[in-house]
C-alpha cells in the first residue's frame, strides 16, 4: 500500500468512526416531520421519491395534492392504475383539489371552498394510525394564500400518531411549520429549463 492510499485509508477510517457515532446517539424511534420548501424546482419531485420509497416496503401511503390536479401527472397516473396492485394503497389513498393553480382559477372563495374540502381529507389521514406516510403536496400556499387556519394544520400535524411520518411540500409555508418540522430542506432556483424557453417536458415536469 502506497503512502496516498494509507492517508486515504486512515482519513475514510476516522470519517466513518464519526457517522457510526452519530447514527449511535440517534435512539428515538417516531414518525418525523418534512419541509421541502424553496423557489427550486423538484419538492414535490422529492416527495413522490419517499412515497416510492414507503411503498417498497409495503408500507400504507395516504397522498393529499393541494393546487395541482387540473393537469395529468405521471404520479397520478402510476398511483391511480399501479397503486391498486401495490400491497396497504387504494384509491382513496390518492386526493387530488383539481381545482389548477390559483392564478388560473381567479375564485377565491371557490379555491377556499376547495382547499377545505381537501384538508377535510388530509385531517382523516393525519388521525389514521394506519397510514405509515402522509404527503401533503402544496400545502404551503393554503398557509401563505391565507386559505386555510394555520394553526388548525399544526395541531393536526402535532397531533398525528407517533409512527406516522408527514412530508409537506411547496415555497415559503411560515417559520411556524418549519419550527414544527424535523427536517427542512430548502430546493434553490440556479437554472430552470422554462426560463430558457423550453417547454415542459412529460415524464420529467409532470
Amino acid at each position: 500500500m502506497t503512502d496516498q492510499e494509507q492517508k486515504h485509508k486512515e482519513k475514510m477510517q476516522k470519517q466513518k468512526e464519526k457517522i457510526d457515532a452519530s447514527i449511535a446517539k440517534a435512539d428515538i424511534e417516531r414518525g418525523i416531520v418534512i419541509v421541502l420548501t424553496g423557489n427550486g424546482k423538484g419538492k414535490s419531485s422529492s416527495g413522490f421519491g419517499m412515497v416510492l420509497r414507503a411503498l417498497g416496503y409495503d408500507h400504507k401511503v395516504g397522498v393529499v395534492q393541494f393546487i395541482k390536479g387540473a393537469q395529468l401527472s405521471g404520479e397520478e397516473i402510476f398511483l391511480k392504475e399501479k397503486g391498486p396492485l401495490l400491497p396497504n394503497f387504494d384509491p382513496e389513498d390518492f386526493y387530488q383539489m383539481g381545482t389548477g393553480f390559483t392564478w388560473n382559477t381567479q375564485d377565491k372563495s371557490g379555491d377556499i371552498k376547495a382547499a377545505e374540502e381537501t384538508w377535510a381529507v388530509a385531517e382523516h389521514m393525519l388521525k389514521d394510525e394506519r397510514y405509515d406516510l402522509v404527503l401533503l403536496d402544496e400545502l404551503t400556499y393554503m398557509i401563505g394564500y391565507k386559505y386555510l387556519d394555520e394553526t388548525k394544520i399544526l395541531d393536526a400535524i402535532k397531533n398525528r400518531p407517533a409512527n406516522q411520518s408527514v412530508i409537506v411540500t411547496g415555497r415559503g409555508g411560515g417559520s411556524a411549520l418549519q419550527e414544527l418540522a424535523d427536517t427542512v430542506s430548502e430546493v434553490k432556483d440556479i437554472k430552470h429549463a422554462y426560463k430558457a424557453g423550453i417547454k415542459a417536458r412529460k415524464g420529467v415536469d409532470y
